[in-house]
């Protein structure tokens, strides 16, 4: 089923097209993420999907309902958390999601519910009673995505979620995400690649107002051949590898080999016989090993691929 849906969708402020005629589809259930440098057009998207802006052509729907005609219905279907969050610095944190739900119109029976399931959803049950002006950037981005759920939308869109977080507040805020999944859609903007690889199980990546492409992550990342093989000895067995290394350099599929930091990694030009044959070479010269690995390129190398390859043409 269609969780969101746009028809040549897009926007231009005056001579700047900030967004280029997009046609999308993200399926019900799924962690989509939006993938792009800044200034792609990644919130601009956003702000039309959620009809915060008016688009200069198309329309877009959530959940079943367009939300490029003012349609009041439209603010049910969906969360949001954008780049920037704002609260009442003043407010406590249940003070600030009972007044979230108070805007959807949710009822004093289900708002006492509704409003610690959402704390306790998002790690606040302990700080549901602090003013919000004491959060860390961590807990601020939990807490919007609290208000972003509390009247529970089939639809979230989550604009930069991580660009503010360090490391830690980063990994909580993705485990949070990925608890997610399944029991909403999930929007998800980033131009941090390791955060979308990591959580998002769909992927459009977009470049200069342009979606390049939309596809499952892992056929993304399995139609660009592996290219690499990772070898690590055992420091415990006394079997030279100088011979090995010698048999792999005389196979027309290998490349070339370096070493970096106790791991020789061989490139490989033809990977179906470079498969087929170092296991073969490995036993042939004893070699034990504590790691064996072909390494696949990650999001980023494909992204930088793909991003230079559009801007060539």
């Amino acid at each position: 089923m269609e969780a969101i849906r746009c028809q040549q969708l897009s926007k231009r402020y005056g001579p700047i097209q900030a967004l280029k005629p997009l046609d999308l589809v993200v399926e019900s259930g799924s962690i989509f993420g939006f993938l792009g440098r800044n200034g792609a057009g990644k919130t601009t998207t956003m702000r039309l999907l959620t009809g915060l802006a008016q688009p200069t052509t198309g329309s877009a729907w959530v959940a079943g309902v367009e939300t490029t005609s003012a349609d009041s219905r439209a603010r049910a279907s969906f969360g949001y958390l954008p780049q920037e969050p704002a609260f009442y610095r003043w407010m406590t944190a249940q003070e600030y999601l009972d007044y979230v739900a108070r805007l959807f119109r949710l009822d004093s029976n289900i708002r006492r519910k509704r409003v610690p399931e959402m704390a306790a959803l998002v790690g606040l049950e302990t700080a549901i009673n602090r003013k919000i002006g004491g959060f860390s950037g961590g807990m601020k981005q939990r807490l919007g995505i609290a208000q972003a759920m509390i009247h529970h939308p089939p639809v979230l869109f989550l604009d930069e979620p991580t660009s503010a977080l360090d490391p830690a507040g980063r990994y909580e805020l993705l485990s949070l995400i990925e608890s997610l999944r399944g029991q909403v859609t999930v929007f998800l903007s980033s131009h941090i690649l390791g955060d979308v690889e990591r959580v998002c199980d769909t992927v459009g990546i977009i470049h200069e107002g342009e979606l390049l492409l939309v596809t499952a992550r892992d056929e993304l990342l399995a139609q660009y051949p592996t290219n690499m093989i990772v070898l690590r000895p055992d420091t415990a067995n006394a079997t030279p590898i100088e011979p090995f290394l010698q048999a792999v350099q005389a196979q027309d599929w290998a490349a070339g080999i370096s070493q970096d930091e106790g791991e020789w990694h061989i490139a490989v030009t033809d990977v179906e016989a470079g498969k087929l044959c170092i296991l073969p070479l490995v036993v042939e010269h004893n070699l034990v090993l504590a790691r064996f690995e072909w390494k696949r390129p990650s999001l980023e190398e494909i992204f930088l691929t793909l991003s230079a390859s559009s801007t060539e043409s």
